[in-house]
């Protein structure tokens, strides 16, 4: 029997998924169901002075329009401690989008022409739609309390390098930007809240299903059994369904009191300007090097966007962009320090790779820039300074961020075979003296990042309970198996990997495992998905439980066997005594034995059904190397990827097809934020990109053909050997595709394009330098 782990089998999800035959949230039919609508603020700063429902709460259909005082004793949205966001705005509005009121109505459409008629009358507050607005000397704090706008401010180092930095022989100051992202999944938030006499029933939009459980019991005063969330599929997430909405909250207790179900859909112009968003970070950098461009000491001051109200899993995105600051090279001194900063704009989040790809983005385009100013090749100045293999696993400066088994420079030799580099460098000179000719760019991106996000004492600073991830596996008296898994998939497939997993611990037939998830009623204790830990901690724990079942398994065929449990083994599905290969018994046949309690030893417990937790003891560290070949035209600035090579270390591959469309996908947002995707505002706080008519998603004809390769360095960090690999792509595209941009208009002076490279932006970037 072939392994199963490392086989390219076809998704088990899929046909439901591409047939429209899923269950999202959206499909759930409960009887009564009523409908919710939001009045939401069109200023992005104001005083709300008066809430007229009077016509609203008449209209057809309208079962009541509620405002903050109408809701007294609900709890607030899940923030930062001692600046708690309202469900529904108390006195004032931080952002265009935010809630005043909500109506219910027995019609989605009723609901959302009464919300229209809610009359809201406002007084215009300063609006600071900008880290420079919100941080500037006249600037009125948003938060009502609050010292100032910087709501948090740490310093990561017990140094702040300036003495490394002053005695360096060269010495650079670079500000970057990693501009404001929207999430944009598939399906937006949809939440519907069912609350009878037994308790409380949530089906959500959410990545973390038990995590909620624990939070709504708590906010209502229940016991953990009379609540129950569940996430069916689930339209794609990227970090943003990790966080908490208020309407959550707030169809549960409408539901409470209407004693009928209430659902939510969100619009998707509402979710561009309601669901967090994400990156929004901006970097103060000054690196000192020597001759050879070897790095020796790295000052980052980083400032976090925070939106009208720091959302839990943004606030401290920050910290995770400091402690990857270093990349996959050896710098001997890393100053990092921020601030988090309210503006009158959309809450930020987690955004696929929350932190890291910040951190990645930063280091590598500081790579570049010492390459630039040494007038070095940058894959030199890479090769000089990385960490290197034998170095494994490595500690940096940061307590408990010690990066598991890894080998940068062979990722980076890797993509090289596939890279005939010096040939592209001279049809990139010849390029040049053509004028007639688009401009060759070549950019690189080796990169490391965190994933398997686990370890209990780090979970816990994001509200999590824990960093372990729990699975239960059964085996039936037929011989299938059943997996229920804490984690909750929304694209990642963990149906199909998982069931690999157990397909070769118990050696089963693979297609005769099903999965269960995502219902905390079925599953009793879980943490949820994100951090890439699908795989390193969740399938860690599958393992665990299919290598306990087999052990029991194997104790009842040596009593069939009348063998001594170590003599027994299994081959191809049967247990047999090793040295006797007529003696044996199938995993079936062992299966119905189980259940036979006066064929079994005394004392032994019925059935193959065991559970088992994983606690990470360290992250794990995915890693890679990139390159991005552009053409760039002369004319219009408009660039166009004429190549994109991705090698990726991610352990372990369970299923070596869905870690390529894991790429695909990570590498595709990557490139978009590098060419296309920017939410911005006006100084009025008005978004400039409320729809998708004005933020640019890109379309096949945008993204090129992927080519694709892997590196297997196993992590000894956990028993699967595998490191995660969901946030990889867009952890390492977006710089490999801004290196390859400024490469192309190196030879006019240019040393940096900030994202993102649109057309218009890149062909003022060619006036200004004389092309």
């Amino acid at each position: 029997m072939g392994s199963m782990v490392g086989a390219a089998v076809v998704r088990k999800e899929d046909p439901a998924l591409l047939t429209g035959r899923g269950t999202y949230v959206d499909d759930v039919r409960l009887p009564g169901t009523v409908h919710m609508a939001y009045v939401r603020s069109y200023l992005a700063h104001a005083r709300i002075l008066s809430v007229d429902t009077s016509e609203a709460a008449a209209m057809p259909g309208v079962l009541g329009v509620w405002t903050n005082a109408d809701l007294e004793g609900l709890p607030p949205n899940r923030s930062v401690p001692g600046m708690e966001r309202p469900c529904l705005a108390k006195d004032r509005v931080h952002f265009v989008g935010e809630c005043v009121a909500v109506v219910v109505a027995t019609d989605r459409y009723l609901a959302a022409d009464a919300a229209e008629a809610v009359l809201v009358e406002y007084e215009e507050l300063p609006v600071m739609a900008s880290i420079a607005a919100a941080t500037a000397e006249d600037a009125v704090p948003i938060i009502e309390g609050t010292a100032s706008n910087v709501v948090l401010e740490q310093v990561l180092s017990a140094t702040d390098a300036e003495e490394e930095l002053a005695a360096a022989p060269h010495r650079l100051a670079i500000h970057l930007r990693n501009q404001r992202c929207a999430a944009v999944p598939m399906e937006p938030t949809v939440c519907l809240s069912d609350w009878q006499s037994s308790g409380l029933t949530i089906y959500a939009t959410t990545q973390t299903p038990h995590h909620m459980r624990n939070e709504m019991a708590q906010m209502f005063g229940l016991s953990q059994q009379e609540v129950r969330v569940v996430a069916p599929d689930v339209g794609g997430g990227f970090g943003a369904k990790a966080s908490c909405y208020p309407e959550f909250i707030l169809t549960a207790e409408l539901s409470r009191r209407l004693r009928r179900p209430v659902k939510y859909v969100e619009t998707r112009s509402e979710n561009l300007t309601s669901m967090v968003h994400g990156r929004a970070q901006e970097h103060d950098v000054e690196v000192g090097f020597d001759d050879e461009g070897r790095l020796l000491a790295l000052r980052v001051r980083i400032t976090q966007d925070c939106g009208g109200w720091p959302d839990a899993t943004g606030i401290g995105l920050p910290t995770l962009t400091s402690f990857m600051s270093g990349g996959c090279y050896k710098i001997p001194v890393i100053a990092p320090s921020f601030r988090s900063v309210v503006t009158n704009t959309t809450p930020v989040g987690s955004y696929r790779g929350a932190g890291r790809p910040e951190a990645s983005f930063m280091i590598e385009r500081v790579v570049d820039h010492v390459a630039a100013e040494l007038g070095l090749d940058p894959l030199d100045v890479r090769r000089r300074n990385f960490v290197q293999p034998g170095e494994m696993p490595f500690a940096t400066q940061f307590e408990g961020i010690v990066y598991d088994e890894a080998d940068f420079p062979g990722a980076l030799d890797k993509v090289l075979e596939h890279v005939d580099y010096p040939q592209l460098r001279k049809e990139q000179a010849t390029r040049r003296d053509d004028p007639s000719a688009s401009l060759l760019g070549i950019g690189f991106s080796t990169f490391v990042e965190m994933g398997g996000f686990g370890p209990t004492p780090l979970f816990e600073q994001f509200g999590y309970v824990g960093g372990w991830e729990s699975a239960n596996v059964r085996l039936n008296v037929d011989g299938s198996a059943v997996i229920k898994v804490g984690t909750s998939p929304h694209g990642q497939g963990h149906q199909t990997a998982f069931a690999q997993i157990v397909a070769d611990e118990l050696q089963i037939d693979f297609d005769r495992i099903t999965l269960i998830h995502g219902d905390t009623a079925t599953v009793q204790e879980g943490i949820g998905t994100m951090g890439s830990r699908g795989v390193p901690v969740g399938g860690s724990a599958v393992m665990k439980a299919a290598i306990k079942v087999r052990d029991k398994a194997a104790r009842i065929a040596a009593h069939m066997l009348e063998a001594d449990e170590s003599d027994v083994e299994l081959v191809d599905g049967e247990f047999r005594v090793k040295g006797a290969p007529g003696k044996s018994v199938g995993m079936g046949e062992v299966a119905v034995r189980a259940f036979k309690p006066h064929l079994l030893p005394d004392g032994f417990d019925l059935g193959l059904d065991e559970t088992a937790f994983h606690e990470p003891q360290n992250l794990s560290y995915p890693s890679g190397a990139h390159c991005c070949v552009v053409e760039v035209d002369r004319d219009t600035g408009k660039v166009r990827i004429a190549r994109y090579v991705a090698v990726d270390d991610c352990g372990t591959v369970i299923n070596p097809l869905m870690a390529k469309g894991q790429i695909h996908g990570g590498v595709a947002q990557g490139i978009a934020q590098a060419l296309l995707e920017e939410v911005s505002y006006g100084p009025d706080g008005q978004p400039l990109a409320g729809t998708l008519v004005d933020y640019t998603l890109p379309s096949a004809v945008d993204l090129p053909h992927y080519e694709t390769d892997h590196l297997v360095t196993r992590t000894s960090f956990n028993p699967l050997g595998a490191k995660g690999l969901g946030e990889s792509g867009a952890t390492a595209a977006p710089q490999a595709v801004v290196n390859a941009v400024v490469d192309a208009l190196s030879h006019l002076g240019v040393r940096d394009v900030e994202m993102p490279c649109t057309p218009q932006k890149v062909w003022r970037v060619l006036q200004q330098n004389g092309s």
